[in-house]
């Protein structure tokens, strides 16, 4: 039988990666992704890959999301040169992200080599390079929704909308093994049903193996519109105060979907502030991508659709700052303003430069509208920390942190278990891509309410298919 071993996001977020066998020989890499968060989480990235990557016949990739293709361009680097599958926009999307993932490897090698060269320390080389990317991003085979293809002897994948970013897919590969066909569907990151611009994730209801994300396996997540009354009456509030509103956002997905928010705030006459400032140079190029593949969209508002053109008409406060300059002088508005800036995690990007001018003023008020992984700053914030260091300074947390869950590119736990009851017949589940906590109550949920075991791999276990 087919072999799977599982490589990575085992009873953790980030670093997706699960390797396929075939009895006749195909190898394919289902997930490349970057491990994110704590330190000794990182480091792993640099770890040896615990296959040979030119013995690979093929990568498949269900999203751009860096913890789910983070690692392709040093794949690449240490020798693999098969193609890559990806849906269509979801290679425009890689390009984007790998791209901008490889200058920060590139700048933080060289900015941690200044002082290692002054300590008379050996250099650091950045965990992959530009050029790297690029060789990487060549590889790339883009396919459609639906449309079925063998990437490698025997294997055929097809996918599937998921409805969490952009592009973003549900994974059904048919292994063809020895006149056996056994059917893998992974649901990548599946999305929250409440999601202004996805569709809902597509149903199946075949599989013989199913991989299922956990990531909020513990809990659902509140009814959007009580979310989006939270959030008026904290702008409400911050405008009364006169500070800040700070949003830590990820580029891709999350900064979409506040912004048509924000603009449905401001149509319906609910927004106080005077500007909203979205500060990230990758997100004001993702806004592109996603116009350019606006046909996957679910659209907009039938209420609104007849006056709104563009970006601009649906919330003409947006200010978009591209440059260092532009980003800067955005802490000289003293109006009170809206500021989504990276990284939504705020592992970097320009959202530390807005935390060290306003987290330790008690009118400014912080934001969190998705999930913040164990060691990041996020979750040291969300958690309560009262001091934080940043940018090498220690700085008081005075400002409101608000957490809205409801806004969660993520289905929560009700969204997993009704999207699983559709297969036809209980296939081999196995959790992962979630903390182990978060498994264990969704393991056990999935028991009471399906009568359905689930497993909780450990990493670097092997099973067959």
């Amino acid at each position: 039988m087919a072999l799977l071993k599982f490589l990575g996001a085992i009873q953790q977020v980030t670093g997706s990666c699960y390797l396929i066998e075939s009895r006749e020989g195909a190898r394919v890499l289902l997930e490349c992704g970057m491990r994110q968060g704590r330190r000794e989480d990182e480091e792993g990235n640099r770890a040896p890959f615990p296959f040979a990557p030119d013995s690979l016949d093929a990568v498949v990739i269900s999203h751009a999301h860096l913890d789910h293709c983070g690692l392709l361009p040093r794949l690449v680097a240490e020798g693999y040169r098969g193609p890559v599958f990806a849906t269509e926009s979801g290679c425009d999307l890689m390009e984007l992200i790998l791209k901008d993932s490889a200058f920060l490897q590139e700048k933080d090698a060289e900015w941690e080599n200044k002082w290692r060269a002054r300590l008379g320390k050996a250099p650091v080389q950045p965990l992959y390079t530009l050029a790297d990317t690029e060789k990487a991003l060549h590889l790339c085979r883009p396919l459609a929704y639906g449309e079925r293809h063998e990437v490698a002897k025997g294997i055929w994948l097809t996918y599937h909308d998921a409805g969490h970013i952009l592009g973003s897919a549900i994974v059904e590969l048919e292994i063809h093994d020895h006149n056996l066909t056994r059917r893998l569907v992974f649901s990548g990151d599946l999305g929250n049903t409440c999601s202004p611009l996805m569709h809902s994730p597509s149903i199946l209801t075949e599989a013989d193996l199913l991989l299922l994300e956990s990531t909020y396996g513990d809990r659902d997540h509140r009814p959007s519109e009580e979310t989006l009354d939270e959030l008026a009456t904290i702008l409400q509030a911050a405008h009364r105060d006169g500070g800040n509103v700070l949003i830590p956002a990820f580029a891709v997905g999350r900064t979409q979907d506040l912004i048509y928010y924000l603009g449905r705030f401001y149509q319906e006459g609910r927004l106080p502030q005077r500007a909203v400032f979205l500060d990230s140079p990758m997100a004001i190029r993702a806004n592109a991508i996603y116009a350019r593949h606006y046909s996957e969209l679910n659209g907009l508002d039938p209420a609104y659709a007849h006056k709104v053109k563009s970006i601009q008409d649906w919330l003409p406060v947006l200010h978009c700052t591209q440059t260092p300059e532009e980003s800067m002088s955005i802490n000289r508005f003293t109006d009170g303003a809206i500021i989504i800036a990276g990284s939504g995690m705020c592992t970097g990007g320009r959202i530390l430069h807005h935390f060290k001018h306003n987290l330790w003023r008690p009118e400014c008020h912080v934001v969190f509208a998705g999930f913040q992984a164990k060691g990041t700053l996020g979750r040291a914030l969300v958690d309560g920390a009262q001091h934080v260091r940043l940018l090498h300074q220690r700085i008081a947390v005075k400002a409101k942190v608000h957490t809205l869950g409801g806004f969660s590119a993520h289905a929560g736990q009700s969204q997993l278990i009704d999207w699983v009851s559709h297969f036809d017949h209980h296939p081999e589940l196995y959790l992962v891509h979630g903390e182990r906590e978060k498994m264990l109550v969704l393991q056990k949920v999935l028991k009471e309410r399906l009568n359905w075991l689930a497993g909780i791999p450990e990493p670097g276990e092997q099973i067959a298919i």
